[in-house]
């Protein structure tokens, strides 16, 4: 197979720590970010920055419908942001959004002839999104390889890796303070550290005081 890998790019800290991963593994990469009326314009913007940042080809893709079938609090000011309780979804899962992203993300790979793909999904911190599981992803992967007869293989290098071991990860990649500064996983579009409040930010935040309590007993 060769050796040539599409990341699904949002420029946040998982996608952009699954990026530095896949320049490091692979010969070629490319990026491709999905345009799907997302609540703040800002990630498209950041993840454009990060992709001229690394030189690697990004190719944005509207998806919009999404906003239409499926409304949620990533994509309409009116719905709150709020963690799901007990059985119930958080308001910020979207709908088949990795089904649509990863089928997309197949389609444009092929005509490139590349047959890894990359995604920054994680079951053990995925906030209960359904599409976030390792058994949906391997699903995927076999149901593309049939339907295009075509072998793609669908690398999750985050799936088993809490918050605080995604920060190691960006760590031992040699980009640490690049992810801390320059990526955006705030729900309210604020880089960095984000704002501090939402479910996104506190996910991120209580793993990097994780990891940086962990480092500095190491340094010690």
């Amino acid at each position: 197979m060769n050796k040539k890998a599409l990341v699904v790019f949002s420029g946040g800290q998982d996608s952009t720590t699954c990026l530095i991963w896949a320049m490091q593994q692979f010969e070629e990469v490319q990026v491709v970010t999905f345009n799907y009326n997302q609540r703040h314009a800002a990630e498209i913007e950041v993840a454009t920055a990060i992709a001229n940042k690394f030189n690697v080809k990004q190719h944005i893709l509207d998806l919009g419908l999404l906003n239409q079938l499926a409304p949620n609090a990533l994509t309409r000011n009116d719905i709150e942001i709020a963690a799901g309780e007990g059985e119930e979804l958080p308001s910020t899962f979207v709908d088949g959004r990795n089904l649509l992203f990863l089928s997309f993300a197949a389609i444009m790979a092929k005509q490139f002839d590349y047959n890894h793909i990359v995604t920054g999904v994680c079951q053990t911190d995925f906030s209960g999104y359904p599409d976030c599981r390792d058994v949906f992803v391997k699903s995927l992967n076999v149901t593309l390889n049939l339907s295009m007869d075509y072998e793609f293989v669908i690398h999750t290098p985050l799936m088993w890796l809490d918050k605080k071991e995604t920060w190691q990860m960006a760590d031992q990649l040699g980009y640490f303070d690049y992810v801390r500064e320059h990526t955006l996983t705030c729900y309210n579009g604020i880089i960095g550290s984000g704002c501090g409040t939402c479910p996104a930010c506190e996910l991120r935040s209580r793993g990097l005081q994780q990891y940086e309590a962990e480092r500095k007993k190491v340094d010690s």
